[in-house]
């Protein structure tokens, strides 16, 4: 007998075409409610508007007021009546593929996702010039997974409404050039003198490169820096197609006529670089707006009578941050009344020995400890040798004499160790941001940083949590989305231990005993070559403190080291603003290594010569026959040197 087949209760069919209704309702309401969200929220008739409030009023945490600033604005520019290289300008820049998608790319998208994934944090948003737009008329500036959700909605909204003409007016109506000037036609009057429709190709593309950091990059503080900018967007013109080759060779710098300024009340450094920050987080408010910053007035006017000590000519920029990157001081020169220039933010100077941190800290992660040993011997790479500046070398130490002693041959050793490329990996992962070239000479800190981006770095050493990023505003309050993406990294530990270790040799019996306190200290002192830059970075009772002194011109400074003078500044402020004691003692002219070679003489009498040093711990005489000597013999000079305190 055949056996009876399963019987089914309800139509499968019946059924799928039920979910698939509820499916096609339930995608129906929530683009309705997403319809009516943007209609109230993004009405399209805000983004002609100009975005900067008319006035915008600076706070310090404790109420004072920093700074009063109104903004340049002028009309909106229809890019139809503009030359066509003007938007060319910034799409071969910004967005080279704008008339070809819908307001959000994935190509760009993707691409920003693997740099971020290989930092470990976000570092690009891949936005189209259309989520720009939705960012500058719609929503705040913040870096964040949720904002960029948002972001992306709008663009969307405003793909499906306006034209591409219309969108890249827009954008190009209310972005923001530099020196408070928001808007194109604002900008080509306030840097050229001239309207928008006049605009050259070379004029053009300097505005256009603006946009990667109009602050840092305006042509009136920084003209070198926005010409080579142009340069940049130009190739890239041609490279989209939109000039030939013999145009781009032909584009000559592009020259400055600039208009004054709106006056504005109580100029600062710290009001010029936070003042971006501040416009963005008002969002669309277009009333005056008060907004309270990171600034301690206390801790300001500690940090302008510290910072008041030097010799004539030179100049001096401190940061004062607490360990999350909350900026509570800046000083970025001897007067802003004479010069707004951001030395503390704006100038990139090599660091010297300051950046022996990454060296050391990628040594720690290939597993050395500050017990372990290096040569401190004469070495030669590639044709290369680089020296200790007192050519005294001391054989085989520990890391932590090595990192107290500021040993060169040392550090390179380490590096070519572990790799210029760790190094590199090592100062990012901190959050240096500035080009670095993974070469041997790296160990000696060649590459220029700014101050705020190394004071950021050793904060992450302080705070035990990486990278720290430098702002002068309050954080917003962050959302799950934010908690996931942007998660924080810390050290184990014993690493965490190891570091704290190396930076407090330094200042207990290294080249950083002239910032020593009444508390405990941790730092790192640094003197660029011939002298030209000396910093002393520290960090002690919950504040991270950065001196720099050099001068605008980039010449020498004789006996000028990271350990005297900048040293004993940060003591002063310090001692100050966290209520400890200087210790007393005198703090030498020479401390720091990188900068003893100007301090020696040598003479030559019959067969011996004398050579005389002056190093931090006095006055050396030594001496050696004038008959050739072997290898070894620079070593066993030292036989003649002091007993080295102990490190142990």
């Amino acid at each position: 007998m055949a056996t009876p087949g399963p019987v089914v209760p309800v139509p499968v069919q019946r059924h799928r075409w039920r979910l698939l209704r509820w499916a096609i309702c339930g995608v129906l309401l929530l683009f309705m409610a997403a319809v009516a969200w943007l209609a109230v929220t993004a009405p399209l008739s805000k983004s002609l508007q100009p975005i900067a409030p008319p006035s915008v009023t600076l706070l310090a945490a404790d109420g004072q007021i920093i700074a009063r600033k109104g903004a340049v604005t002028d009309r909106p520019v229809d890019v139809r009546k503009l030359p066509p290289h003007v938007g060319e300008a910034f799409i071969a820049i910004e967005d080279r593929r704008f008339y070809h998608h819908w307001g959000v790319d994935p190509h760009g998208i993707a691409r920003a996702m693997w740099h971020n994934l290989r930092a470990g944090h976000m570092r690009e948003g891949g936005s189209t010039i259309t989520q720009q737009l939705a960012k500058l008329v719609f929503l705040t500036s913040d870096r964040t997974a949720g904002r960029k959700l948002r972001e992306a909605m709008v663009a969307l909204w405003l793909e499906a409404w306006l034209s591409k003409d219309d969108i890249l007016s827009r954008y190009l109506s209310n972005v923001y050039f530099g020196d408070n000037v928001y808007g194109l036609r604002a900008a080509a009057r306030h840097y050229f003198d001239k309207a928008p429709e006049h605009l050259s190709v070379g004029e053009a593309a300097m505005l256009a490169g603006l946009m990667k950091a109009p602050s840092r990059l305006a042509p009136s503080s920084n003209l070198d820096g926005a010409q080579a900018r142009q340069a940049l967007v130009v190739q890239a013109m041609a490279e989209a197609g939109y000039i030939d080759e013999a145009t781009a060779r032909a584009t000559p710098p592009a020259r400055l006529h600039l208009r004054p300024v709106p006056a504005e009340i109580g100029g600062s450094w710290f009001g010029d670089w936070v003042l971006p920050a501040a416009r963005d987080s008002v969002g669309t408010g277009y009333a005056a707006q008060r907004i309270t910053t990171t600034l301690d007035s206390r801790l300001q006017r500690a940090a302008e009578a510290a910072t008041r000590a030097g010799p004539a000519g030179t100049q001096v920029a401190l940061v004062a941050m607490k360990p999350d990157g909350r900026v509570v001081a800046m000083v970025g020169g001897r007067d802003y009344a004479a010069s707004s220039f951001n030395r503390a933010v704006q100038a990139r100077r090599q660091p010297g020995s300051t950046f022996k941190l990454f060296v050391y800290l990628a040594a720690l992660r290939d597993g050395m400890t500050p017990d372990s040993r290096v040569d401190d011997k004469p070495l030669t790479i590639d044709g290369w040798s680089p020296a200790n500046a007192d050519h005294r070398y001391r054989g085989s130490i520990t890391l932590r004499e090595a990192f107290a002693r500021s040993s060169n041959v040392a550090a390179v050793r380490l590096a070519q160790k572990v790799g210029p490329d760790a190094v590199v990996k090592a100062a990012q992962d901190l959050g240096v941001a500035s080009p670095l070239k993974a070469d041997p000479s790296i160990a000696l800190g060649t590459s220029g940083v700014s101050l705020l981006e190394l004071t950021g770095a050793y904060a992450a050493v302080a705070g035990n949590s990486w990278p720290v990023t430098p702002h002068g505003l309050p954080d917003p309050p962050q959302g799950w989305l934010d908690w996931l993406w942007d998660r924080k990294h810390h050290f184990d530990d014993s690493q965490h231990q190891m570091l704290l270790d190396l930076l407090s040799a330094t200042v207990k019996q290294g080249t950083a005993r002239g910032a020593a306190l009444s508390t405990q200290v941790y730092g790192k002192t640094g003197t660029s070559q011939g002298s030209r830059d000396a910093i002393f970075v520290g960090f002690a009772g919950g504040l991270v403190t950065a001196v720099w002194v050099g001068r605008d011109d980039n010449q020498p400074l004789p006996g000028m080291a990271g350990g005297g003078l900048p040293a004993k500044i940060w003591r002063t402020f310090m001692a100050q603003a966290i209520g400890a004691t200087p210790l007393g003692q005198k703090v030498p002219a020479l401390v720091d290594p990188d900068a003893i070679p100007d301090a020696s003489a040598e003479a030559t009498i019959g067969n011996t010569t004398f050579n005389l040093q002056f190093d931090e711990n006095g006055l050396h005489l030594s001496t050696r026959p004038n008959a050739p000597s072997g290898p070894d013999s620079e070593e066993e000079s030292e036989d003649d040197a002091p007993d080295q305190p102990d490190n142990g």
